[in-house]
């Protein structure tokens, strides 16, 4: 039996965490890692702390296997999401597929933490390595998408969590999956104070 890849079915959902409307973080969600997963909702958790209003998006994405139609299906998403903020300052949060994003990031000098980034599609490291703005990038040695020469030679502050798998987690280790969250929560909440 096939199971939604949200809470709910509908293509777009959103929730919104009002705090400074002058800051809005943007959250853009893995293909089936929801805002509610462990990474996105302590970045929540992290950012409203610091007092940002933060705008969650709910999708589900295309049916298609093309990594390249996905990127413009998220490219849209994010750029949907900015355009209907009014915000002086925006940030983009995004985890795996929503790491496709990163060239709006980058063409329009956002801040941005990027989990599991996809560091095997061309248009997210050629937006990481122009990117100008604030940027925290966050993986695992044990993780498919990761490459961690790559992410050293970008020069981009860099979490590399050793056998983390793509939900930065050890699927027999619990606690080292808790401790991960506890490091991957220090991370952000270092990146989210310097802005």
């Amino acid at each position: 039996m096939a199971h939604p890849a949200t809470p709910n079915p509908w293509p777009r959902m959103t929730d919104r965490h009002q705090a400074d409307p002058d800051r809005v973080a943007i959250i853009l969600p893995g293909g089936g890692y929801t805002p509610a997963r462990p990474l996105l909702h302590l970045a929540r958790t992290v950012l409203a702390h610091h007092g940002w209003s933060v705008q969650e998006l709910w999708w589900t994405p295309p049916a298609t296997i093309d990594l390249d139609e996905r990127a413009v299906w998220v490219v849209a998403q994010a750029v949907a999401a900015i355009e209907a903020e009014s915000a002086k300052r925006i940030m983009l949060v995004g985890k795996s597929l929503g790491t496709l994003a990163a060239p709006v990031a980058a063409e329009r000098d956002l801040p941005a933490i990027w989990l599991t980034p996809l560091l095997f599609h061309a248009s997210v490291v050629d937006a990481l390595g122009a990117t100008d703005a604030p940027t925290q990038l966050i993986g695992g040695t044990g993780d498919f998408s990761w490459d961690p020469r790559l992410a050293d030679d970008l020069g981009l502050p860099c979490l590399e969590l050793s056998g983390a798998n793509h939900s930065l987690e050890h699927p027999d280790d619990p606690v080292r999956s808790a401790e991960n969250l506890v490091r991957v929560t220090r991370c952000l909440h270092g990146f989210v104070a310097g802005l």
